[in-house]
């Protein structure tokens, strides 16, 4: 009789397992460069856990954000440019106060029955830490729970919960570790409910600093110790996961916001063998690390060469949480959960590379065009990029990605219909998205009300 009871007890174990909602973590880093992981080829900084993690999920070797930090964070939580994007201040402050019109991964998934919880650094409400619109926080854009500094550690961190400044001042070397112990204290208080974890690291943005167990430990400097200690609480929680008996159902996504400060010097990371840096247009600015692990899901091992970015995380997750992507709007991201899952292996669209509100760039397939710079707006940015890497103007220039990852040989003479093709891409993407100052049709529009 029990082995009886316990046969028809199994199938509905296994049922309820399988029919369960996926967990969602997102690990996002700031001014991490391309090559700044053992995985994708750093000489000096050891990265054990997130080389594991690509052993055991998938990585991606041209996967894009946008070139500095506040339009990357708007593109990952709304899936679109950040010029398509609804926000609460004017168009000539590169970094967004995101309004509350748009719809977040969080907003998507709160809807599906998930706990929503934001860890990190925040920068949507107001690039200050002090100088911020409380209305605009985490708390307000579809997390029921958030630990947080509401923007760049340019010169002091402030720490916020909720809506409550909780710590001015707070000590810079205890930051990855302390975002990481309340993300892992969110995962342990909620792991019999689908879960929405965003981890957002302050860290590898200046100013730098490690926690007393890295210091000085890294080949690297303190850039490096910096990344192993991200490391190392990356490896925290893969391992909590696992121990909660969550591993079979959670995606866990590691990615940058853009790529490394150059002006930073050493105490910026390498972008390898990709041109130029944050703030730039070339590949090095927006090109960026991505491993995304889920096992039994996401094929081990695998590496992913197909052009994807972060904007299309919001219309992945909400496709494998069994949510909806918003009908009222646009978005610019695509699903690619078929691409996680190994049951795809093509995509067939643009990318358009927005250096803040100028349209720089194209790439489609493995051609990329770059247009003339002439702004104003691109001078003042020129500094933050050596001067080898600085833009040319006057005219058009394309390279071919697969051949050229450096963007160092210029071909447009050689290949005028692809040319014409890029620019013809690159005029509906200024009429529909924008350029500039000029909003496109189908962007949404600027609250004014606060202006």
């Amino acid at each position: 009789m029990k082995l009886f009871l316990l046969s028809l007890f199994l199938p509905l174990t296994l049922y309820a397992s399988e029919s369960a909602k996926p967990n969602f973590v997102i690990i996002f880093t700031d001014d991490q460069g391309y090559q700044d992981l053992g995985c994708y080829g750093s000489p000096d900084i050891r990265t054990p856990h997130l080389d594991k993690m690509a052993a055991e999920g998938m990585r991606f070797t041209d996967f894009y954000a946008q070139t500095v930090c506040g339009p990357s964070r708007s593109s990952l939580m709304t899936g679109c440019y950040p010029l398509r994007v609804s926000r609460e201040d004017n168009l000539n402050s590169p970094h967004p106060r995101m309004d509350l019109s748009e719809i977040t991964i969080a907003e998507i998934l709160k809807d599906e029955g998930y706990a929503t919880g934001m860890f990190g650094k925040w920068d949507l409400a107001g690039h200050n830490q002090k100088n911020y619109t409380p209305g605009l926080l985490p708390k307000f854009q579809g997390f029921d729970e958030s630990f947080f500094t509401p923007s760049s550690n340019d010169a002091i961190v402030n720490l916020v919960r909720g809506d409550e400044m909780i710590e001015e001042k707070a000590d810079m070397a205890y930051l990855t570790q302390r975002y990481t112990d309340a993300a892992l204290d969110f995962i342990e208080r909620k792991k019999d409910t689908p879960f929405f974890v965003y981890l957002a690291h302050t860290m590898p943005h200046t100013i730098l600093d490690a926690s007393p167990a890295f210091k000085g430990k890294s080949k690297r400097g303190l850039y490096g110790d910096v990344i192993e200690e991200i490391d190392y609480n990356t490896g925290r929680i893969l391992d909590s996961v696992k121990e909660l008996g969550l591993d079979d159902n959670t995606y866990i996504i590691y990615t940058s916001d853009n790529g490394p400060w150059w002006l930073r010097g050493e105490h910026g990371g390498s972008a390898l063998p990709l041109r130029s840096a944050k703030t730039s247009a070339w590949e090095g600015g927006l090109r960026v690390p991505c491993i995304i692990r889920a096992p039994g899901k996401v094929p081990a091992g695998t590496t992913c060469s197909l052009l994807t970015a972060t904007i299309d995380i919001l219309p992945t997750i909400a496709a494998i949480a069994g949510g909806k992507t918003p009908q009222d709007r646009v978005i610019d991201g695509l699903d690619i959960s078929g691409v996680l899952h190994g049951t795809v292996n093509e995509l067939d669209r643009p990318y358009f590379y927005y250096q803040h509100t100028l349209l720089q760039a194209v790439r489609y397939g493995e051609w990329k065009l770059h247009l003339p710079s002439h702004n104003n707006l691109m001078d003042k940015w020129v500094k933050h990029i050596a001067p080898e890497d600085s833009p040319e103007y006057g005219k058009v220039s394309l390279y071919n990605l697969d051949t050229d990852i450096g963007e160092r040989n210029n071909i447009a003479s050689q290949h005028p219909e692809i040319v014409r093709q890029l620019l013809e891409r690159i005029e509906w993407a200024k009429h529909d998205i924008g350029h500039g100052e000029t909003r496109g049709v189908n962007a949404r529009p600027v609250n004014t009300s606060n202006l």
